[in-house]
Formats: structure tokens, C-alpha cells, sequence
């Protein structure tokens, strides 16, 4: 092999592994779902879903956000799907993650989750259906009956 061709396969390999070892740390994995509720009332159009993955393994600390998704209602009715992406190599197996949801609008708490919804450890899955509950004194409008 010429010092030309060496030169050559050289650099090739050099820029083989540049790519490959930027893009190994941005690689992602995801969580889904689906968010509803039980209610029989209708979503105000301006509200928003926030799906949040978190850290729950410490019981005396707040939940760390390791993902999360914005749902604009504009209109439509549950369910809704979602996807959270997050960085694999940020995930422990000893640790305990969950999905955890609320539906606002403005600065009224509308819907939230209310038990846990265990994701990607221990066995978990990683894809959970939400059921959220109304937030006691709001008042929905009632959905329209057939």
C-alpha cells in the first residue's frame, strides 16, 4: 500500500469514527402512550397537556424531568397520544421511573394523574394509557349527550 492510499484510509477511518462516536451519544429512546380521562365533559380548546417522564426513586426529593411533551388541545378530545423521547444512558435500572400527567388551561389545573404509572425499569413497560381525574371545584362546561 502506498503512503498515498495509507494517508487516504486513514483519514477515511478517522472520519468513520468521528461520526459514528458523535451520534452514539445523541442516540434517544422513547416512552408512549395515551392520555384520558373518564369524565363525560369537553376539553376547553385553549388547553394543554403536559406528559412528563420522571425520576421518582428518591422519596424525600422532588421527581428529576427527564422528558417531556407539550399537547395542544385546539379543539379536539381525548384520548391523546403521546411520545417522550430521552437519553438512554441517563436511565439507572436500580432507579424507578414514571409517566405523570396534567391537562391545564391557563393557570387552572383542570385534570392530573393521581396514581403512579411505573415506565422502562423493573420489568415496567414503556408505554402506559393514562387515566387522569377532574380537579375537585373546577367546573367543565358538560359534554353533549347522543
Amino acid at each position: 500500500m502506498s503512503i498515498a492510499n495509507f494517508t487516504v484510509v486513514s483519514l477515511l477511518s478517522l472520519v468513520g469514527c468521528l461520526v459514528s462516536c458523535s451520534t452514539a451519544g445523541s442516540a434517544s429512546a422513547n416512552v408512549t402512550g395515551t392520555v384520558t380521562y373518564l369524565e363525560r365533559i369537553a376539553l376547553p380548546p385553549a388547553a394543554v397537556i403536559n406528559v412528563q417522564l420522571v425520576d421518582v426513586s428518591r422519596a424525600d426529593a422532588p421527581a428529576i424531568v427527564l422528558g417531556e411533551q407539550f399537547i395542544e388541545i385546539a379543539g379536539r378530545q381525548v384520548p391523546f397520544s403521546f411520545e417522550i423521547l430521552f437519553d438512554p444512558s441517563g436511565i439507572d435500572e436500580r432507579m424507578t421511573y414514571a409517566v405523570q400527567a396534567r391537562i391545564e388551561e391557563g393557570d387552572r389545573l383542570l385534570f392530573v394523574s393521581d396514581q403512579h404509572y411505573a415506565v422502562i425499569t423493573r420489568g415496567a413497560p414503556k408505554h402506559v394509557d393514562l387515566v387522569l381525574k377532574a380537579v375537585a371545584g373546577k367546573e367543565l362546561p358538560a359534554a353533549a349527550t347522543d
